[in-house]
């Protein structure tokens, strides 16, 4: 299997809609890895709102320059979406240096162990020596996608009422 990362584009709107829907229909109402996919109405400024976010000089003040990608699979098909923080502050030291999501009928193909493992690319590529990822205890398919990818556990902390485990990637 081979996965493509691609910046979201107008071009992709028709099928980012349907991607956001099947989170819906599956009872979902957070998209890890989205930047907001998940709770903004309009693509257009969901896309703007990202667009501003993978530049220095126009991240929101409260974020950090964040790179976010489509994931496509062989077919050209949507099938995950994925975020890079290419820094951590504030809240962010909890939650990492990315997020990342795969459409609900496409799990359990290892589609998110191959994100991550391009993330880590990516990670390199910026010069980074390793990144930290947190995910909920509960999700186990999740952590053992952080594990297969070298993750090394950290630390936990609580939110929501939750628990959850950050652990560390050394590139």
């Amino acid at each position: 299997m081979k996965i493509e990362l691609v910046k979201p584009t107008l071009e992709h709107k028709k099928e980012a809609m349907e991607f956001k829907k099947s989170f819906l229909d599956a009872g979902e109402k957070v998209i890890n890895g989205s930047e907001m996919l998940d709770c903004m109405e309009s693509y257009e400024e969901w896309l703007a709102h990202i667009t501003m976010n993978a530049s220095a000089e126009t991240v929101n003040p409260d974020w950090v320059v964040t790179d976010t990608f489509f994931v496509l699979d062989k077919n050209r098909k949507i099938v995950g979406i994925v975020d890079f923080r290419h820094e951590l502050k504030g809240f962010l030291v909890d939650f990492g240096h990315c997020g990342y999501s795969v459409r609900p009928e496409e799990r359990n193909r290892g589609y998110a162990t191959e994100i991550l493992g391009d993330i880590i690319k990516i990670a390199k590529e910026q010069g980074l020596d390793s990144i930290n990822i947190s995910v909920e205890r509960s999700n186990v398919p999740s952590v053992k996608t952080i594990i297969k990818n070298g993750g090394k556990y950290k630390r936990s902390f609580e939110f929501q009422g939750e628990f959850a485990d950050v652990y560390e990637i050394s590139l």
